[in-house]
């Protein structure tokens, strides 16, 4: 049986990864930090589909937590065919407003822990010659956005640049970028979104569907949404001083997935 391990699996898109994946067949390793949200999900997830879903608890904001999901991506005889590197946080506010220790949290979940639970997955899926990591970042690694925008930008460039590392291998990398998207993701920040058309919310469960099916294509990069793959290919090209104002003024209130 085929097994995924999800960071951040109990709310928002890791959520929908998990009833995704359960739904195929899939074997579970569900990270996050609440346990007993884990073990809720778990327990739904197993009844509904009947699959057996791991739960390890785990706040990848800290070097132990991060440890603790690397020794389970490590371990041969129970190996992770594919690794969801979902976990990740915004913080309401412009660089400078916003505690540095926040900064740095992000930083360290969003880069360090990537980082690190790829390279703690690639040496066996290499060795099996299969298997495959969706990276989540999102539309605003396009857009000149602070220590988030920067932080998904890192996340687009090194999944990209290690897909091309690995060429040959069977392994396939995915960089998800998606845009606004009907999660726990802005009520967590404090970010109100009321000022967001109804056009703009893209829901969890179609990330995900577009996600799966951009892997299975063999892409590097998922923009899920006609919208916002249209926004990204503006954003290529246009000079990143016409959008800095408006992703500078989003940023005080709300923020993309």
């Amino acid at each position: 049986m085929t097994t995924a391990l999800i960071t951040g699996a109990t709310a928002g898109i890791g959520a929908a990864f998990a009833r995704r994946l359960a739904r195929s067949g899939y074997r579970l390793v569900l990270v996050a930090r609440d346990t007993e949200r884990l073990e809720r999900a778990s327990a739904e997830l197993g009844a509904k589909y009947g699959i057996e879903a791991e739960v390890l608890t785990a706040d990848l904001a800290t070097d132990e937590g991060i440890a603790a999901v690397e020794a389970r991506l490590a371990d041969a005889e129970r190996p992770v065919d594919l690794l969801v590197n979902n976990a990740g946080f915004g913080n309401k506010g412009t660089f400078g407003t916003v505690p540095l220790q926040g900064e740095l949290d992000m930083v360290k979940v969003h880069i360090e822990a990537i980082l690190r639970l790829t390279a703690a997955a690639l040496p066996g899926m290499r060795e099996r010659g299969r298997g495959a990591i969706i990276n989540v970042a999102s539309v605003a690694a396009f857009l000149p956005r602070g220590t988030y925008g920067a932080s998904k930008a890192w996340v687009v460039s090194f999944t990209q640049g290690v897909l091309r590392d690995l060429g040959g291998t069977g392994v396939r990398m995915l960089a998800l970028c998606p845009g606004f998207t009907r999660t726990e993701f802005h009520q967590r920040a404090r970010m109100g979104t009321g000022n967001i058309p109804s056009w703009a919310w893209l829901s969890a469960e179609r990330v995900v569907d577009e996600a799966m099916r951009d892997l299975a294509r063999g892409k590097s990069l998922s923009v899920p949404g006609k919208r916002y793959k249209v926004a990204v290919a503006l954003a290529r090209v246009l000079p990143s001083g016409k959008l800095g104002g408006v992703s500078s003024k989003a940023a005080r209130t709300y923020g993309p997935n």
